[in-house]
């Protein structure tokens, strides 16, 4: 499926490495250190995860060879216009969880295709609704489950998505942190633009 290109994956994720191996296409994980990820303050929020994602894009750019293809992406978590990122200690992931609590949210991954020759860049937005947590439930998620390297202090494949959420609308993988599915489907139109078939 990805012709005569080399996939990167330029995450050190965990949850990005499993989901992308879930489409059965080789690939290695690269990391370059010191990429920028400021945005614009007057930026829309929903263009933060697609801005900051071609910054990735962008710097891999420079390094990479003729036959890669780098993937990109990058996850926010959006409420009420609040954008929500990896919460610092205890206080702020429980200030967070407080705030999703009995409310609807939107998890948006920003992902970028990106070769010598061509980039594919787009948004994957899915909204989620949480039932209203208790004290007791926010502190035991974060004293067992440390989610401060998560954007809005939560992983939804963990134990406070198994009890927390009550509804979802989009994609249950772009809120682990990649849209595999629209992923696929961008990696089959690339390849298709360069004249080689798809399987």
């Amino acid at each position: 499926m990805v012709g005569h290109y080399k996939v990167v994956l330029a995450s050190n994720s965990p949850r990005r490495k499993e989901l992308l191996g879930g489409l059965d296409i080789p690939f290695e994980v690269r990391v370059l250190d010191g990429i920028d990820e400021s945005y614009p303050a007057g930026l829309p929020t929903k263009e933060i995860a697609g801005y900051i994602s071609k910054k990735k894009a962008d710097a891999y750019q420079m390094t990479m060879a003729a036959d890669e293809l780098v993937i990109t992406a990058d996850t926010i978590v959006v409420l009420a216009e609040e954008v929500m990122g990896k919460p610092k200690d205890v206080e702020e992931a429980r200030r967070m969880l407080h705030a999703l609590s009995g409310r609807t949210h939107q998890v948006i991954t920003g992902v970028c295709l990106t070769t010598t020759e061509r980039q594919v860049c787009f948004s994957v937005e899915t909204d989620v609704t949480f039932k209203t947590l208790t004290d007791e439930e926010i502190d035991y998620y974060i004293s067992h489950y440390r989610p401060f390297d998560k954007a809005g202090a939560y992983g939804i494949q963990e134990w406070i998505g198994h009890v927390g959420v009550t509804g979802m609308n989009g994609s249950y993988f772009n809120v682990m942190g990649l849209p595999v599915q629209r992923i696929y489907e961008a990696l089959k139109g690339f390849i298709s633009c360069d004249g080689i078939p798809n399987r």
